[in-house]
């Protein structure tokens, strides 16, 4: 069992980054083009240039989509989730200590997922994996060609 489970374990966290992404650019398009209720739930949108909500939307919207896409995958969820924390301790927090009474799960769980997705990189299923082959294969037939024309 354990076998089978390890072998999914990069499609697994290649869903996991594909979710995680898609939710938190989700986050940015609302607050930036006031899709999905807006900013305020009606449609609203955050000023442009105004801080830190615009600045966040921002990275939410990019860094979201690079998760996504599993594109830069560790520097982007890396940002993103330092963005996170950033909202939690500087907007949630001083609200009150507990994420529950302070409204900050989301800031929370963001942080963390993004954090992991820092050391884990992008899974299976991601453009990070598909140019790293690619990069691999083009080396390996460096490699090759060098070797043949010293012999």
């Amino acid at each position: 069992m354990t076998g089978r489970l390890n072998s999914a374990q990069p499609y697994a966290l290649g869903l996991f980054r594909i979710v995680v992404g898609l939710l938190f650019a989700s986050h940015g398009a609302t607050s930036l083009f006031g899709i999905l209720g807006g900013a305020d739930g009606q449609g609203g949108t955050v000023a442009a240039g105004t801080w830190p909500g615009w600045y966040a939307a921002v990275i939410q919207l990019v860094g979201g989509t690079l998760v996504l896409l599993g594109l830069g995958t560790r520097v982007a969820a890396f940002v993103a989730s330092g963005s996170m924390a950033y909202a939690y301790f500087k907007v949630h927090q001083p609200e009150a200590l507990w994420p529950l009474e302070n409204g900050g799960e989301l800031a929370a769980f963001f942080c963390w997922a993004l954090f992991l997705l820092v050391f884990t990189g992008s899974g299976a299923l991601g453009l990070d994996q598909l140019f790293s082959k690619r990069q691999a294969a083009s080396a390996d037939r460096t490699v090759t060609n060098k070797a043949t024309v010293t012999a």
